[in-house]
Parts: structure tokens; C-alpha cells; sequence
């Protein structure tokens, strides 16, 4: 037998299923320990050593222990404290889901990895002043990080964008598009002078007899 029109109707009209919420994509993402690894890790690691391998050169203890060792122990050494307050402060950042420019995964992390690096090298007292210097020294060299960073990009910004205005005592000008067309002008005008000039010689050789 057929089915009525209201039947099919109501059917067709009808709305589908709710979807379970499993199925829905979630847009937030929690934190990775390894968002922006090389910035603020890879790099902060390799710049450390570069700076501890400096502060050898011009250490006391050059003439002691030679100068490529000092450097290289000072450099091994920045290298390695570097290296554990920067893993230190990326899993504080992703343990309390925050951003990068928290200072507060600054400071937990440098006290923890103070603690841990203090801890191996002087006991219990030196675990607690070891804390205590990396969690200062750690936020306040984040903390200049953060606002130097502005002005370093927009003054790389100005030197790549072509924006670099040098002072006006300065031999070597930058000159807009009016400038160089007014210079184009005026060596145009100093070509056409000097081949008056030269024509006017040479008539006058002409007329000598």
C-alpha cells in the first residue's frame, strides 16, 4: 500500500541526528615543548656557548690553564646552563599551558634547573643559591629579550626595507625617485652645455686661417 503525502512529508522534513561532541574538531591546541624549539632554545643554547667561549678570552685564568681551554670550559659550561634553563622554562610553559612571553615559566624554570644544577655541584647549599640566582638572572635576561625585540625588528626592518636615512654631512645620500630624476635632469643640462662649448672651440679653430 502507498504512503500518505504527510507521512512522506514529515519524514523528509524531518532533522538529522545531533553529531556527538567527539566528532567535532576542537579548534583550541594544547602547547608543544617544541613550538618554536630554535628560538628559544636551539639559539638561546648556541649563544650562551658563543658568550661563555668570550668571557674565557679575557678571563684571569688564561695564563693558568691556557687560553683555548679556559675558553672551551667556559664555553662547555654556558653551553650546558643555557641549555637546561631553556628546556626547563619550555616544560614549565607547556605544564601551565601558557605563552612564550610568561615570565613566570622564567622564573619557576630557572629556580628548578638552578636547583638541579646547584644540587650536583655544591650540595644542598648550593642547590638553594643556585635556585635563587637563575631564577633572577633568567627572568631579568627574558624580560630584556622581550622588549628589545620590537626595536631590533623594526630596525632590521628599516635596514631591509631600504628606509635607512643616513645624516646630511654624510657623503653617500639615498636619493627618492624626484631626487634622481632632478640629478638626471641636471647632468642632462651639463652634458648639453659642455657640447655647446666644444662646438664653439671648434667653430673658432675653423675661422683661424
Amino acid at each position: 500500500m502507498a504512503d500518505s503525502p504527510s507521512s512522506s512529508s514529515s519524514s523528509s522534513s524531518s532533522p538529522p541526528p545531533p553529531s556527538s561532541p567527539s566528532s567535532v574538531p576542537s579548534s583550541a591546541s594544547s602547547p608543544s615543548f617544541f613550538d618554536g624549539w630554535k628560538e628559544w632554545m636551539l639559539y638561546p643554547t648556541i649563544i650562551g656557548g658563543v658568550v661563555g667561549g668570550a668571557v674565557g678570552l679575557v678571563s684571569k685564568h688564561r695564563k693558568t690553564y691556557g687560553l683555548a681551554n679556559i675558553s672551551a670550559t667556559y664555553a662547555t659550561n654556558l653551553t650546558i646552563v643555557t641549555g637546561c634553563y631553556c628546556g626547563a622554562r619550555e616544560f614549565v610553559r607547556v605544564t601551565r599551558k601558557s605563552e612564550h612571553d610568561d615570565l613566570v615559566n622564567s622564573a619557576v624554570g630557572g629556580f628548578c634547573s638552578g636547583a638541579v644544577l646547584g644540587r650536583l655541584q655544591g650540595g644542598q647549599l648550593g642547590a638553594v643559591r643556585y635556585s635563587v640566582m637563575f631564577g633572577i638572572a633568567g627572568t631579568a635576561v627574558d624580560y630584556a629579550t622581550l622588549k628589545l625585540q620590537p626595536v631590533l625588528k623594526s630596525y632590521r626592518d628599516s635596514i631591509l626595507g631600504g628606509e635607512l636615512k643616513l645624516p646630511e654631512w654624510s657623503p653617500i645620500q639615498i636619493l627618492d625617485e624626484e631626487a634622481l630624476a632632478a640629478k638626471q635632469a641636471r647632468e642632462e643640462q651639463l652634458r648639453a652645455q659642455r657640447a655647446i662649448i666644444i662646438r664653439d672651440k671648434e667653430a673658432q679653430m675653423e675661422d683661424i686661417p
